[in-house]
């Protein structure tokens, strides 16, 4: 009953701390990194041409965003076997099965 407790206040939190990001923001838009750096290279060096070009330009901003979306999704399904590998590993060393 414990733990049910503590994960129901974890994913309260969680949803506490979207809430306020969404609440301190207002209708500001979410812009990424990249075009915040580019941003700033173009106010600094107006004269900057870059050196090297996408080998691969999406054509749409949702073909970009669902790519995005599968490589997250991909990582995080490694990243979970790998940390389930480990815990399996680590409970079969401490019962002595190894």
């Amino acid at each position: 009953m414990r733990r049910h407790l503590s994960t129901i206040g974890l994913i309260m939190l969680a949803l506490a701390i979207l809430a306020g990001t969404f609440l301190v923001a207002g209708g500001a838009e979410f812009g990424g990194t990249d075009s915040a750096a580019t941003e700033a290279i173009q106010a600094s060096h107006p004269a900057y041409q870059p050196w090297f070009h996408s080998v691969f330009q999406p054509k749409s901003a949702e073909v970009e965003s669902g790519l995005f979306a599968l490589q997250a999704a991909l990582g995080a399904g490694v990243v979970g076997y790998i940390l389930g590998r480990l815990r399996e590993r680590a409970k079969h060393r401490a019962s002595g099965d190894a």
